[in-house]
């Protein structure tokens, strides 16, 4: 069985610690990168307390000695932010909501940026880039990845629409053909109705591209997977990490095809954003 993440254990006892221990846990988390590198008279210095009381703490956490403290806290920092110091409580300031939402927020995108499979992502780019033209589905947050994915057509360099209604992904999907593209997005995977839309597009014999956020059921139709796994917490509130991952995903995939389809694409590029930037400029005293 994996160890616990030594910060989000240290988080999580630190209610019950006695003021020696406790003045441990609060140097540790407060700057823990520094004291992954510190010696044991350093953290002794930082807390404010003696050697033996360090040491005490470390039996505390489960460390037999200073130096697999340090090699645990390496450890829970290769994942990121703890993830306990983002669980949000009834009694947390706006202020104190904000650190933790972007400590959460920050530490899932890392998380799925290590599981991101880029030999996926690769045959994904490879197989829009033969697309005569790509239709982008998803509903609710993932409807909102696909709107995003439209305001790239240029990037893409094909005609792209997005549906968010079921009835106009299933009309456009039954229209589609083998040198089309489409790109599903949806976080479970398990919504009936873009699987039935889905299994319709393979009808038709045009490609799909899946973003999901595990291994789900709408996986089986995709000729590509890609996996945006995030690490969700909807306890109290509803979360926009899966729609971040899926965002992230989409400008990779969009700036990838820009690059491959050449020089002068990217110079059209390039051109189409100078007049949008001379336009906005218009009237501006």
């Amino acid at each position: 069985m994996a160890e616990e993440n030594i910060l989000a254990l240290i988080e999580r006892i630190r209610p019950t610690l006695k003021r020696g221990s406790l003045n441990v846990a609060q140097a540790v988390l407060h700057d823990p990168a520094a004291i992954a590198q510190a010696s044991l008279a350093d953290l002794s210095a930082r807390a404010g307390v003696s050697e033996p009381t360090v040491l005490r703490f470390c039996n505390t956490v489960g460390c037999d000695g200073f130096t697999q403290l340090k090699l645990r806290l390496v450890q829970s920092l290769a994942l990121g932010a703890p993830l306990a110091h983002s669980e949000l409580r009834e009694k947390d300031s706006p202020q104190t909501v904000a650190t933790k939402i972007f400590d959460h927020t920050i530490t899932s995108l890392d998380w799925t940026r290590k599981k991101l499979d880029q030999d996926a992502i690769a045959k994904a780019v490879a197989l829009l880039l033969k697309a005569r033209r790509i239709e982008f589905f998803g509903f609710g947050a993932s409807g909102i990845v696909a709107l995003d994915a439209q305001q790239k057509f240029p990037l893409f360099g094909v005609p792209c629409i997005a549906h968010q209604d079921s009835h106009q992904q299933l009309i456009a999907a039954s229209m589609l053909n083998p040198e089309d593209a489409v790109v599903a997005i949806s976080n479970t995977g398990s919504t009936r109705s873009l699987i039935e839309v889905v299994r319709t597009v393979k009808e038709r014999g045009a490609s799909v591209v899946v973003i999901t956020g595990s291994r789900s059921p709408i996986t089986r139709y995709a000729d590509i997977s890609i996996i945006a796994e995030t690490l969700e917490n909807t306890n109290i509130y509803t979360p926009t990490i899966s729609r971040l991952a899926a965002l992230v995903v989409m400008d990779i995939l969009a700036i990838s095809v820009a690059i491959q389809r050449g020089a002068g694409h990217l110079r059209d590029v390039q051109d189409m954003k100078r007049h949008l930037a001379e336009v906005r400029m218009t009237g501006v005293i």
